[in-house]
């Protein structure tokens, strides 16, 4: 089976992670704090939070940012389902906000259609939470202008775009937002095995944040001028979404090749551009001019036979391809808030003819061919589309 995405470890990383496990520390050592520095130069942010995931960094984010049952939290339908949980965690209500058909990300546009709406019935939104699909930033100046006007927070889940930039700069610095959050699990552009970053520039939000991934347990400058070591104090009810120098040091080895993958990606996507670029039942992602996407993923519309029969026959050639994403809204967890199918047309047409096929560095020629080969076939011999 060729997966859609596949995790690459080097004897490097293998001796970097021996090493650690032969030191004085697994846990909360200076591997830690060295990956966090790492993170913090790459992307030209001020303040790192290193987790055992993305989506404890996007809890800790609405946590620091102070969401409550009060609040409203909207962030996309075209998404993995973390991205609204993190808000239902505090207890907020959710919402979301209808995706470009271009980018499949955020639409600037219906978003400020829908704070409109929100700001006459006063139900705007604390926190908006623009999601980075497939690695392409989200037009985060638009978004970030309308909240200056309307007054709410952003948190960029950017888990699918490490080693990403927007207007040629790194996703990751935070100059649009308050909070960006990466993941490191093992399908991503890099990984820690699993790992969460959230990154800011604010030093009250860094703070927080670092409480909530810890217990809300801290030894601050007053117990440590007593002279009394063991002393500690809880400030706030946090949790345990500590990362380990385990992780870290695997998450260190592989930064070393993050620029490198990322160019890789983009080799292999350019394969696939000009293969279907005469293909007219087969869309490619279309790469916006203000990003330059790290290529999490390929995702593909189809628009001959059912997407479910050209999906299985690939599976069953061998092909591991998958679909992201289920719209949110469409889960039945969302459902019972009120939520229903035709609430977001535009996500749900693109989830309908969507199928992610293998996107990864080591992809070899060969497998790539055959990829290209076999949708070429199915989509081109199948008759009208449907």
């Amino acid at each position: 089976m060729i997966p859609y995405g596949r995790q690459h470890i080097t004897a490097e990383d293998i001796v970097a992670v021996c090493n650690t496990l032969k030191s004085d520390w697994l846990t909360q050592g200076p591997e830690v704090s060295k990956f966090e520095y790492l993170f913090s130069e790459y992307c030209s942010a001020e303040y790192v939070v290193a987790v055992n995931s993305a989506t404890s960094a996007l809890h800790i984010a609405c946590l620091a940012l102070g969401l409550t049952e009060r609040d409203w939290l909207w962030t996309s339908p075209n998404t993995f389902v973390a991205s609204a949980n993190c808000g239902r965690l505090c207890g907020a209500q959710i919402d979301f906000v209808d995706i470009d058909p271009v980018s499949y990300n955020m639409c600037s546009v219906k978003l400020e259609e829908k704070l409109k709406l929100a700001a006459e019935s006063g139900r705007l939104p604390k926190i908006v939470i623009p999601v980075h699909f497939a690695g392409q930033s989200c037009d985060m100046l638009a978004i970030s202008k309308l909240s200056k006007k309307y007054g709410f927070k952003i948190i960029e889940d950017a888990s699918h775009a490490v080693g990403s930039k927007y207007l040629d700069q790194p996703v990751g610095r935070a100059k649009y937002s308050d909070v960006v959050v990466f993941s490191l699990h093992p399908v991503k552009i890099i990984t820690s095995a699993e790992g969460g970053i959230a990154l800011t520039n604010n030093p009250e939000i860094a703070q927080k944040m670092q409480l909530y991934r810890s217990h809300g347990v801290s030894r601050p400058d007053h117990l440590v001028e007593r002279g009394e070591p063991w002393l500690y104090e809880q400030s706030c009810l946090g949790l345990n979404y500590r990362i380990t120098d385990i992780l870290c040091s695997l998450g260190i080895s592989q930064m070393k090749r993050l620029d490198d993958y990322v160019n890789k990606r983009h080799e292999v996507a350019a394969i696939y551009n000009q293969a279907f670029s005469s293909n007219s039942n087969i869309k490619c992602p279309k790469q916006l001019g203000h990003s330059r996407s790290s290529y999490h993923l390929y995702p593909i519309q189809v628009h001959a036979k059912s997407r479910k029969e050209i999906f299985n026959e690939l599976r069953s050639e061998g092909v591991g391809v998958n679909v992201h994403y289920i719209p949110v809204h469409t889960q039945p967890y969302y459902q019972q808030f009120g939520f229903c199918e035709g609430d977001f047309p535009n996500a749900e047409l693109y989830y309908s003819q969507a199928i992610s096929i293998p996107l990864y560095p080591q992809l070899e020629s060969k497998d790539q061919q055959f990829i290209i080969d076999k949708l070429n076939k199915l989509t081109t011999n199948s008759g009208s589309p449907q």
